[in-house]
């Protein structure tokens, strides 16, 4: 449970970081154009802050951790996370600088996606498990 709520904690304050970094690079370089920095502030509250807030819920209601994936989905959803942001913030950085990425930015940007998008198949799967076993439980419960 800890970990979820130190993974929301830090994800908080990554956020609100991004969002002062986005605003006062832009405003150092009087770069007034569209950069990915504008959505890194909300991409880090969202699929980080709130996701993890959502799941500390849902650890509280159907113990998450005591799932077989649950570790694997802890650090391979927070590598794509990680990944996802950073690439983020390079061609954003990049942008306002004046600076063109290159493909191979675009190639290390999906791996994190995917690196996202398998978590979150690790997160389901370990929810569905646990929510079958809760289920059972409880019948189990019922019944005696």
């Amino acid at each position: 449970m800890r970990k979820l709520f130190v993974a929301a904690d830090v994800y908080m304050i990554l956020g609100l970081i991004s969002g002062l970094y986005y605003r006062e690079l832009t405003k150092a370089n009087d770069f007034t154009g569209d950069t990915q920095l504008s959505v890194v502030h909300t991409h880090i509250l969202a699929l980080g802050m709130l996701f993890f807030l959502i799941a500390l819920a849902l650890e509280k209601l159907f113990t998450l951790s005591e799932g077989k994936l649950f570790t694997a989905f802890f650090w391979v959803y927070n590598a794509g996370l990680a990944l996802t942001v950073g690439l983020m913030i390079v061609r954003g950085t990049m942008t306002v600088l004046g600076h063109e990425a290159g493909p191979a930015l675009d190639g290390l940007s999906g791996l994190g996606h995917i690196t996202i998008t398998l978590g979150l198949i690790f997160f389901f799967i370990n929810l569905g498990k646990r929510v079958e076993a809760e289920v059972k439980e409880k019948d189990k419960a019922a019944a005696a």
